[in-house]
């Protein structure tokens, strides 16, 4: 089951339904079943307060993925600093809504096992990205 929350923010507006089977079929286009996925929609200060106690960094970030997959399921909480995804699509030149579906994605891949640490890595994650955006309809 994929949820929706939120901490002290205002809940984005998202097709849940729609977004909810995109997940699906990006999980699926992996080979992998979707189980239990939670994003929480937050602020910069709470995700930095996440950042700080469970991964010891100190910065602020889009997103924090907490992966509990088991076998061929995806599970995780993934964490997404609303007020980032806003200035990120400023910087980047693009939609709001762009920017959240890139970012709902990106979580969604790392529970699919791809990481974005080294450049290769990255490169493999945009990718990914972008044909999952593709995916979606609508997607501007």
């Amino acid at each position: 089951m994929i949820s929706y929350f939120t901490e002290k923010v205002k809940m984005p507006k998202i097709r849940k339904r729609e977004i909810s089977a995109w997940i699906k079929a990006v999980a699926g286009k992996h080979g992998l079943g979707v189980g239990d996925v939670s994003y929480i929609f937050c602020s910069d200060e709470h995700i930095l307060n996440i950042n700080r106690e469970y991964l010891q960094h100190d910065y602020y970030t889009d997103i924090i993925t907490f992966d509990y997959t088991e076998e061929n399921c995806i599970s995780g909480d993934i964490f997404i600093s609303l007020d980032t995804v806003l200035s990120n699509a400023e910087k980047f030149g693009v939609s709001y809504e762009n920017e959240l579906h890139r970012v709902v994605i990106h979580g969604i891949l790392h529970l699919c096992g791809i990481n974005d640490k080294t450049p290769e890595e990255r490169a493999v994650m945009k990718k990914g990205e972008d044909e999952a955006l593709g995916m979606l309809v609508g997607t501007p």
